[in-house]
């Protein structure tokens, strides 16, 4: 591989459409220098050295085995689930970050890469720490801020030379890894398992850590001592952006990592637990040094596994921050994004060289040390999420090369989650809280992504499935009603003096759906103009879309719309119309209206006043026809359920004051109507309406009543468009002429 580039160009590179920030170098990974070895080498750890012979003394032999076993099963679904999405995707650079962000969005990526990204680089200093525990151990005497210093800087220089200098490196730490396991193996070839499998203790006694005094343990706090040697499978998917072939490499770099160090850490058990007794294992936790043939490589292969480890997590982490600023999901992305003309993130770099060095100052980072463990497992978690979501969806977009059985990524997630509480609740959940907090900050800065998620089809599905649930249901849904609005529209200047009425009255669970009717003659920017007041919509809180129908007459058109829109499981339940200014209108008016009992569509007539328009939408007036003699009150209360729901919404959204007024003829009528619209109100729950009932003309008591802001009248079934226009006159005020769908009720 090539040495360290002399000259530094930074060049901005900007993502491209899959995710992918391209790399300016020709430099690429295989699998098995770019994903096979670093993966290898950070599952073969610390604990692998100094803590496999204290699980097998504490669970014995059978139990040692099945631990191992559980934590490997779970990330090996994991695994599974990563080198099936892989397969899907072409995934770009940052690795998990990558795999969540094309499923789940930037948001739900950043707000998972984010805690990553700090755990892979506290993770660092904690390998740091863990080196020098074994360099003091061979050399007491040497300061330990001067050891820890020693081999930041040289585990730095590395990492900011070329990650293909690392690789180099990595592959001279491999060597000695295996030299440790060779002169293991050779201790077991000359007679250091001393005992016969039937004399080794298969369930152990669980009797804890010698440091506390042997207080007694179990089978979960020795598992969870054990699981963080398991993570790190990640180690080859964070040069997702800088390996040859990412889709073939992961897969088969992983897996095989996963699976070699399995049997390596099941022979070690079966050879530890052969080797010495139970006390000795559980008391001695540097037992495979002094039972090797040689121990003075198993010391190297120990110090060796620690130093791979954090020139891993320091070539790794950059990567994620480089792809985290390419979408400017932290601040000054632009530059954390730069790369150099060999396709280096050195900026990213020495960000991260920053963050390790104030680390190192704190000299003790056991307090957090939990909290990298779960930002790991919340990641694989995710990764399991989104392979279980795609396959749930049945999208067709989700056809991997590598087909996993969809109980593998449940089991994934399950085994994740279970892991997370299992090695510490309390951290699992703080943990937990700090995702959820990131993806609430990330959520309110609308980031805007160059490439699609599946978060539209997982919504669409679920949709699907209540449809689905909700049609062996009653069709009558009076509690769950709201108004879903369909407005036609021809002009949208026009619709643009209704806008804030519209929005009042959807707001804030109703919608608008805006239908636009073309013709020959209709401006070629309609389209535009009814997409760009459905955004306009949104924008004030009210769910809008819209749609656009050609054809030769307005009515025809409306119409088709209305019989295209009414087999839909969200259909609008209310059409919105002004006023109709011609009698060619009226008479286009009057067949829709028809078409509308057939639909079971509420109606809402506008008719807005040329000088008072809205008013200081204070007071609303509710006129009721006169019922005599029949005033009982029952479920059915005639034309009167949508004009008491929509005035009900427009007083909440205008914090005003709502009026129910009636007209008799005789004074007889007077109290039986009194006490129908008092019982109305009362039932319909709306205390605070007031309640008037006047004897004589109706036109007369119109025309004396109370100024209102806006006026509501029931609309018969043949529209009388000259009272309307009367009525708006007599009112001084905007009128709304509302008719029931008889699928809404006031009372419900």
């Amino acid at each position: 591989m090539p040495d360290s580039p002399p000259d530094e160009v930074e060049e901005k590179v900007a993502p491209s459409s899959d995710d992918a920030t391209p790399t300016l170098s020709d430099e690429k990974y295989g699998t098995f220098g770019g994903v096979f070895t670093p993966t290898l080498l950070t599952i073969l750890g610390v604990i692998m050295y100094l803590r496999t012979g204290w699980v097998v003394g504490n669970a014995g032999l059978a139990g040692g085995v099945l631990i191992i076993g559980l934590a490997f099963a779970i990330i090996t679904a994991t695994a599974l689930s990563m080198s099936s999405i892989t397969t899907n995707i072409r995934i770009g650079a940052g690795g998990a970050y990558s795999i969540i962000s094309q499923s789940l969005g930037l948001e739900v990526g950043g707000s998972v890469g984010i805690p990553l990204y700090l755990s892979q680089a506290l993770a660092v200093t904690m390998y740091i720490f863990g080196f020098r525990e074994g360099w003091l151990w061979v050399f007491p005497n040497h300061p330990a801020l001067l050891v820890d210093l020693g081999i930041f800087c040289l585990i730095f220089g590395i990492a900011y030379a070329s990650a293909g200098l690392a690789f180099q490196v990595q592959y001279g730490i491999l060597a000695v890894i295996i030299a440790s396991l060779i002169s293991v193996g050779l201790a077991a070839g000359t007679g250091s398992m001393e005992y016969s499998l039937s004399e080794v203790q298969l369930w152990g006694d669980y009797p804890g850590a010698p440091e506390e005094g042997f207080p007694g343990t179990s089978f979960w706090v020795v598992f969870a001592v054990f699981f963080p040697a398991a993570t790190g499978i990640m180690a080859g998917a964070n040069m997702s952006g800088e390996l040859e072939d990412p889709r073939g490499s992961i897969p088969v770099g992983t897996l095989g990592a996963i699976g070699l160090s399995f049997v390596v850490y099941v022979a070690l058990a079966f050879w530890l637990a052969l080797s010495a007794s139970s006390q000795e294992l559980v008391s001695n936790y540097t037992i495979m040094i002094d039972r090797a043939y040689w121990g003075p490589a198993v010391v190297a292969g120990l110090l060796g596994a620690t130093f791979s480890s954090a020139l891993a997590s320091t070539v790794g982490a950059p990567r994620i921050l480089q792809a985290l600023g390419s979408h400017n999901i932290l601040p000054g992305g632009e530059w954390v994004s730069a790369r150099t003309d060999r396709g280096e993130p050195r900026n990213a770099i020495l960000v991260t060289g920053g963050i390790v060095l104030a680390t190192l100052m704190v000299r003790d980072l056991n307090a957090i040390a939990p909290l990298i463990t779960m930002f790991f497992l919340i990641t694989y978690t995710m990764i399991n999420f989104v392979v279980f979501t795609e396959q749930t969806l049945g999208l067709v977009s989700f056809r991997p090369l590598l087909q996993i059985p969809r109980v593998v990524s449940f089991a994934g997630v399950v085994g994740c989650l279970f892991a997370m509480f299992i090695v510490n609740p309390t951290f699992s959940l703080v943990a937990l809280a700090i995702v959820v907090g990131v993806y609430a900050l990330l959520l309110r800065r609308s980031l805007e992504a160059d490439l699609s998620d599946v978060r539209s089809g997982l919504f669409v599905s679920l949709a699907e499935w209540a449809a689905k649930q909700v049609s062996g249901l009653s069709t009558r849904q009076e509690r769950a009603w709201k108004p879903n609005l369909l407005v036609p529209v021809v002009s949208t200047e026009k619709l643009r003096g209704t806008f804030s009425l519209l929005r009042d009255l959807a707001a804030p669970k109703g919608s608008v759906k805006l239908l636009g009717l073309a013709s020959e003659h209709t401006p070629d920017r309609l389209k535009d103009q009814v997409e760009n007041l459905t955004g306009a919509f949104r924008k004030r809180g009210v769910f809008a879309s819209s749609t656009i129908v050609k054809g030769d007459a307005f009515g025809d058109n409306l119409i088709v719309g209305v019989q295209a829109l009414g087999g839909a499981f969200f259909r609008p339940n209310i059409l919105f119309l002004p006023l109709p200014d011609t009698e060619q209108r009226e008479r286009d008016y009057q067949a829709v209206l028809r078409e509308l009992s057939d639909e079971q569509m509420g109606t809402v007539l506008y008719a807005r006043h040329p000088d008072a328009g809205i008013g200081q939408r204070e007071q609303i007036n509710i006129w009721i026809s006169d019922r005599s003699p029949d005033w009982e009150v029952s479920m059915d209360i005639g034309n009167l359920d949508l004009p008491l729901l929509l005035a009900y919404k427009l007083r909440r959204n205008w914090d005003a004051h709502m009026r129910l007024l009636t007209v008799v003829e005789e004074p007889a009528e007077r109290e039986p109507a009194q006490n129908f619209l008092e019982t109305v109100t009362d039932l319909a729950r709306m205390p605070d309406t007031e309640v008037m009932v006047k004897v004589g003309d109706f036109q007369e008591h119109v025309l004396r009543a109370s100024q209102a802001d806006l006026s509501l009248f029931g609309l018969a079934r043949e529209p009388d468009f000259a009272f309307m226009r009367q009525m708006t006159d007599t009112t001084h005020s905007s009128c709304l002429f509302v008719r029931d769908s008889g699928q809404e009720s006031a009372l419900a």
